[in-house]
């Protein structure tokens, strides 16, 4: 489903991806790791082609995004549902308006249409009875899963997934993992996540690769990047706060 090839990427004179590649097959849940500043984030918005890269190229479906003009990628991103990492929703607007954004800037779709459709996916997330309260009203876990009803709107083939358990406590990121787990079953989605909370990692991966140096070093499944011999992956495995 998405295949990353030789990809770079610098800022200026700082180089954060120096040759990048990475296969993630249909339906498969892939987590990327690595210390903070590596550039996972760099290489999730390249996935989604909200950056270029300086070489390489990034197939979503057979389709090289970044050759595409700017109306063919608003085209190619709507494969793809985004859990943003505060959750990014708009104060101004209700729960309801907030997951149902891109369905109400449609001329064809009716209010009653987007708050049925929005009401569906909260369901799925456990919160249809927040639909007319405000962000303000909600507690952080609650936004992250008004966030991924919101992700799931339009029924994505892909869900990109940016540290989906920061700031959240243990038993709030429990029920996160539980339910990422649980849509990707039900919405049979590939879905790709970047995170340092190994815990989560190791519970919701298919495989996890690791991002060091601007390159993916090495791609495990979560019961063999256990014994990884790699000094860094080591490093940064038994350096999270949960025993693994």
């Amino acid at each position: 489903m998405i295949k990353i090839c030789s990809l770079h990427k610098s800022f200026g004179s700082k180089r954060v991806l120096s040759g990048a590649d990475l296969d993630i097959g249909k339906g498969e849940s892939m987590v990327i790791i690595g210390g903070s500043g590596t550039g996972k984030s760099v290489l999730l918005k390249h996935i989604i082609g909200l950056m270029k890269p300086d070489r390489g190229e990034v197939f979503v479906d057979g389709t090289d995004i970044n050759s595409l003009d700017s109306e063919a990628v608003y085209e190619a991103r709507k494969k793809f549902g985004m859990l943003f990492q505060g959750a990014a929703l708009f104060d101004s607007m209700s729960v309801w308006e907030n997951v149902a954004f891109v369905c109400l800037r449609q001329k064809s779709c009716s209010r009653k249409k987007a708050k049925d459709m929005a009401e569906e996916k909260l369901h799925m997330v456990g919160l249809e009875q927040v639909a007319d309260l405000m962000p303000s009203e909600l507690s952080g876990g609650m936004k992250k899963r008004v966030g991924l009803a919101r992700a799931i709107a339009h029924d994505p083939e892909i869900l990109l997934y940016d540290e989906p358990t920061t700031g959240l406590d243990p038993i709030m990121a429990e029920a996160i993992n539980d339910l990422i787990i649980d849509l990707n079953k039900k919405l049979s989605v590939t879905s790709v996540t970047i995170t340092h909370d190994m815990h989560s990692a190791l519970k919701i991966s298919d495989r996890i690769a690791m991002l060091y140096e601007g390159k993916i070093a090495g791609v495990y499944t979560p019961q063999n990047i256990k014994n990884a011999e790699e000094p860094y992956v080591r490093e940064f495995i038994s350096a999270g706060t949960y025993n693994i």
